[in-house]
């Protein structure tokens, strides 16, 4: 099988480090072509020895895109084609069906209640995706909190299948050595308890609530924010306006491998933190959630629908936490007061294994191509006949 990825972007972000994961362990023949920003993943993909092409893409309303992306779809002989994220799954399904491949999956990533991908959700865009969707053979949900909204969206239910994220276990596996040396590398004081933060720095994260929470613990408390974005301006305002700048660290956007780049990978950050908090209350996976899980860490979050699809024994030391800062900085203060836990991966974490994920993924896959067969053979006998 030989499938073609369509990506809006591939700065470093959940989505683009999903994919560059999943091509890592698919059994197909993958290229992938980014509409924009052929960032660090798309490097990263490249290393792997994946075939990654740039669009040119102008913006969201550069429609001579689209003759272009059909072009390079007809050429391809692609047996299917994946999109991910809003514009791509816009402007790739219907060039996937103008370059006449009819097997056309869809990956949601980041849909939320009120927004997607941190654009505000309109009429007009549910219209445009709702419209572009009818074009495709299914559209996969990360979770079922996604494919409940999809439903409301008017989204048929038996065009929705649920795929949740996957992560690489032994990637993000704790290593006593490996914290050692971030920690010193990142100037943390011997005995420091660090909270991590992960995710891309806009409001709708609430990062802001952790720094404030900073504040309200004592002075061996820091607080570590993996990821980059509009906030960070503000968010280091509020650190200084909190007297708390000295104890937070901003690491900046960070690659889910090694990949050569100056700073320690993602696993080296989670390695080095003493408890996760996710303050978002509008999450779609909450994979940040599960990889800290992966590195055995204590969590804390406001929203993680990975977490609340599971029954509750699977979610050890998991803590869901309503409010702002007064809530925050009592959760963990006492995850602190309960002292060091083991840092082996949870369950949660094995349930999520990225192994599962492309077992499930292969069986849509086989299915939408299945379908486009048989509706092929159907069409060239009606005309035969």
């Amino acid at each position: 099988m030989r499938a073609l990825h369509i990506i809006t972007g591939l700065g470093v972000g959940g989505a683009e480090q999903q994919l560059r994961l999943l091509l890592r362990h698919l059994p197909v023949d993958c290229d992938v072509v980014t509409l924009t920003n052929p960032g660090a993943v798309a490097e990263g993909l490249t290393a792997d020895g994946v075939r990654v092409v740039h669009l040119g893409m102008g913006g969201n309303r550069d429609v001579t895109a689209l003759p272009r992306l059909v072009r390079m779809i007809r050429s391809g002989g692609y047996d299917l084609v994946h999109t991910h994220l809003y514009r791509a799954c816009v402007y790739g399904r219907p060039a996937a069906r103008l370059a006449g491949v009819r097997a056309v999956v869809a990956t949601e990533h980041s849909l939320g209640d009120s927004q997607m991908e941190g654009r505000k959700l309109t009429a007009g865009v549910r219209a445009l995706y709702v419209s572009s969707e009818r074009l495709g053979s299914a559209t996969v949900a990360v979770s079922s909190a996604v494919a409940e909204r999809l439903k409301r969206w008017g989204v048929p239910a038996p065009r929705i299948e649920v795929v949740p994220n996957g992560i690489d276990l032994e990637r993000f596996r704790f290593e006593a050595e490996r914290r050692v040396h971030t920690r010193r590398r990142l100037g943390l004081p011997e005995g420091a308890f660090v909270v991590g933060g992960v995710g891309r720095l806009t409001p709708g994260k609430r990062f802001d609530v952790l720094v404030h929470a900073l504040a309200r613990l004592p002075d061996d408390h820091w607080l570590l924010l993996v990821g980059g974005g509009p906030e960070e301006h503000a968010l280091r305002r509020t650190a200084r306006e909190a007297e708390v700048a000295d104890r937070v660290l901003f690491t900046g956007e960070r690659p889910y491998a090694a990949d050569g780049s100056p700073g320690p990978d993602l696993p080296s950050l989670t390695s080095a933190m003493d408890l996760l908090a996710s303050p978002s209350l509008e999450e779609a996976f909450g994979l940040a959630v599960v990889e800290a899980l992966a590195s055995g860490l204590p969590v804390v979050y406001a929203s993680c629908p990975a977490i609340e699809d599971l029954p509750p024994p699977a979610a050890a030391g998991v803590r869901r936490v309503r409010g702002g800062p007064e809530a925050y900085a009592r959760a963990i203060a006492e995850v602190r007061a309960a002292g060091p836990r083991p840092r082996t991966a949870s369950e949660v974490a094995h349930r999520y294994s990225i192994t599962r994920s492309t077992d499930r993924l292969m069986d849509v896959y086989t299915a939408a191509v299945s379908r486009s067969s048989s509706s092929l053979s159907s069409s060239l006998g009606a005309s035969s006949s």
